[in-house]
């Protein structure tokens, strides 16, 4: 069917809703995925040993459903297309000021304290950085509070597991630049954000090394399964053509084979099958509406999945390095998952959720003063037209 046309600013051009039932199920599974791929990295990369848990599922998923070692990309393609289809919606309906508040009152404070904490732990000599410095200068700390660390040549990542942000935040401002067209004919967004994504991989690939931004191509590489949770959600909500759906999928394809072919990607070469499973899994699972979705530990897991995202990285390496000689592997993994569980509790109910109020309060009540003065400006100006001593003469001279 022929995609509906979106006035601009009309107060009936609002999307249709998408119910996602299985999203907190996902997220879930997603956040259990991130987890899992460091605790492989580190386990197999850095110590070179191994660790039964990662043999099984080596044996029961990855090599039998050919996914990437590690799971690597599985939790964050996850994590990647929920955004997708969750947030078109709020940018086609919201106008860009509440659509960005929404978006950063969530995401921002949880992520500055993280970062202090990093710098902090950093400087304590307790931690080290996720790139190659030995420590971090205060200009470099102060980038790393805007994600400025992993455009800088070479990359200072204070906080390794933050470079998805980039991702999102770049998706939130081309879903703001790109309103009116998502509101008219949103199946463009996809497509030319492919488009986009193909000149900057061919830029990075091609242009002498001093002149590229390695980031970028990392963050081309990733959109693509954004872009594939928002055709999900046009797919689902019927707003664009079947046969313009099937060439922003193959635009998606594209990108991720151009990234594939010039090892853009970090870990095998099995980046399009393993998106195409997520992808399938997200289709599959986000309409779901069975018993498993309101398990307990699955909303507990859902709710806090950005904060054990962000910290989870801080706690591992100095928690299992510390406990395993005294208890074994196994318990030192149980270990740093209580303690990660236990900062993540107190940082979805202290920091996350504190912050997010307190940023929608301010908007509310600016929102509030901005539509009393426009009250009073209006109301001036018609009182203004009432009293004009030009219309009144002519009002005058006419009678």
């Amino acid at each position: 069917m022929p995609a509906p046309v979106f006035l601009p600013e009309s107060s009936e051009a609002v999307p249709p809703r998408v119910h996602l039932p299985g999203a907190d199920l996902l997220r879930a599974l997603a956040v259990a995925a991130v987890i899992y791929s460091h605790i492989s990295f580190y386990v197999i990369d850095d110590l070179g040993s191994g660790w039964w848990l990662i043999d099984v599922v080596y044996g029961a998923l990855i090599e039998p459903a050919q996914l990437n070692q590690h799971l690597s990309f599985v939790g964050v393609a996850t994590f990647m297309m929920l955004t997708g289809a969750l947030v078109t919606r709020s940018a086609i309906r919201d106008r860009p000021g509440k659509f960005l508040t929404n978006r950063l009152s969530r995401l921002v404070p949880a992520f500055w304290v993280a970062i202090a904490i990093a710098i902090l732990l950093v400087r304590l000599g307790i931690n080290g950085m996720f790139s190659g410095q030995d420590g971090i200068s205060n200009t470099q700390a102060l980038m790393s509070f805007f994600l400025g660390g992993f455009f800088l040549t070479p990359e200072v990542a204070v906080l390794g597991v933050t470079w998805t942000l980039t991702v999102q935040f770049l998706f939130y401002l081309a879903c703001v630049a790109m309103r009116p067209i998502l509101r008219m004919r949103p199946i463009i967004m996809p497509l030319g954000g492919a488009a986009l994504c193909s000149l900057v991989l061919l830029y990075n690939i091609y242009v002498p090394m001093p002149y590229t931004v390695p980031m970028l191509s990392k963050i081309a590489a990733t959109l693509p399964a954004v872009f594939l949770g928002q055709i999900m959600y046009l797919a689902w909500a019927r707003l664009a053509p079947g046969r313009w759906l099937i060439v922003a999928v193959l635009a998606q394809i594209h990108v991720i084979l151009v990234a594939t072919e010039f090892r853009v990607y970090w870990a095998g070469e099995n980046y399009l099958w393993t998106i195409t499973v997520v992808a399938a899994a997200v289709v599959l699972i986000g309409r779901y509406d069975g018993a498993p979705t309101r398990w307990a530990v699955v909303k507990w897991l859902s709710t806090r999945s950005y904060i054990i995202y962000l910290v989870h990285t801080l706690i591992l390496y100095r928690v299992v390095e510390n406990t395993t000689p005294h208890v074994g592997p196994t318990l030192a993994f149980g270990l740093f998952l209580v303690a990660t569980a236990v900062v993540a509790e107190f940082g979805y109910r202290w920091v996350e959720l504190p912050g997010a109020r307190t940023i929608t309060a301010w908007r509310n009540k600016y929102s509030r003063v901005e539509s009393k003065n426009e009250l009073v400006r209006r109301h001036s100006g018609a009182s203004v037209r009432t009293i004009h001593p030009d219309q009144s003469a002519g009002r005058t001279a006419r009678t």
